[in-house]
């Protein structure tokens, strides 16, 4: 049992609200998912950087400044860097591609947990209280987030598996649930090019619309592929720069919620996410159908 939330704002007026709103979301799933939480929070970056990307390291004291000062020698530019809890996020005006295969020569230890132009990833063991609180999550700004709570069924309780899932620069993938062929469509995978970290189910749906979307499908398109391709119990919620979607499979048992309004939309596996949303007593609600792709784009109505 995990639970999952997405919150996603149409009113630009919200933006400065995001984090706070969405705190409170996370932590109505603390109960479905006490050994690990994560977020991913989908921003503009500041000073015009082409590229963000987020690290991870064990140590509470490494030398963060250490790693942006080797990375702009290296790239032969300015890197801000932002230090977070065991996460650091390094903003540069290079291309993702750049920038992380220069990270190798840097420091080989970092393990990647997010990349993009907006996206910000922390993801760690420990409650979604606990996790809101070490990362700031209150005082966030953006447009739109995932989040997941986790109770490891399928893998290690570990940073690395902890959702949610990057798989491409800004597409990152929470789930609720258990695949059946997730080591078959690994190879499938893995022969078209995708490498994996983890030996996670999750990390494989992921690099799957990762890899629909490579191949020129939209966002909603490369999860209708999913309907075909993907086999076990699920609900997904997933991202990119500048869309949001939901996915339930045709049998539809692991539980989901959507509400919507004209400033927002959101979703979470139990309504008590939702409960504290502004104006939710006026949103339409209700349960997502099975098979249904619900996905909506800044600028646009779903």
């Amino acid at each position: 049992m995990c639970g999952i939330v997405g919150l996603f704002l149409k009113n630009p007026a919200l933006r400065d609200r995001l984090g706070s709103h969405f705190a409170t979301m996370l932590a109505g799933m603390g109960e479905r998912g006490p050994d690990s939480a994560g977020i991913a929070v989908y921003q503009d970056v500041p000073n015009g950087f082409q590229c963000r990307v987020t690290l991870f390291h064990p140590d509470a004291g490494f030398p963060w400044q250490d790693v942006a000062k080797g990375l702009s020698g290296e790239l032969e530019t300015e890197v801000n860097v932002v230090v977070k809890g065991n996460h650091a996020l390094l903003e540069a005006d290079q291309d993702v591609s750049t920038v992380t295969s220069r990270l190798t020569d840097v420091s080989p230890d970092l393990r990647l947990v997010g990349y993009g132009k907006s996206i910000a990833v922390f993801k760690d063991k420990g409650s979604a209280g606990e996790i809101a609180t070490r990362y700031g999550l209150a005082d966030m700004a953006g447009t739109h987030a995932i989040g997941h709570t986790r109770m490891a069924t399928e893998s290690d309780v570990t940073t690395a598996h902890a959702h949610p899932f990057i798989a491409d620069e800004d597409v990152c993938l929470v789930h609720n649930g258990s695949l059946s062929n997730h080591n078959r469509l690994r190879g499938w995978l893995a022969r078209r090019g995708m490498r994996f970290e983890t030996d996670n189910d999750t990390e494989v749906a992921a690099r799957y619309f990762a890899y629909r979307l490579q191949q020129g499908a939209d966002l909603k398109a490369a999860m209708e592929a999913g309907l075909h391709d993907l086999d076990g119990f699920f609900t997904f919620a997933a991202g990119t720069r500048t869309g949001f979607a939901v996915l339930r499979d045709g049998f539809s048992c692991k539980p989901a919620v959507l509400a919507e309004t004209g400033d927002w939309v959101a979703m979470a596996s139990e309504f008590r996410s939702l409960a504290d949303l502004p104006g939710v007593d006026d949103a339409r609600i209700w349960e997502p159908e099975p098979q249904v792709v619900y996905d909506w784009t800044l600028g646009h109505s779903a």
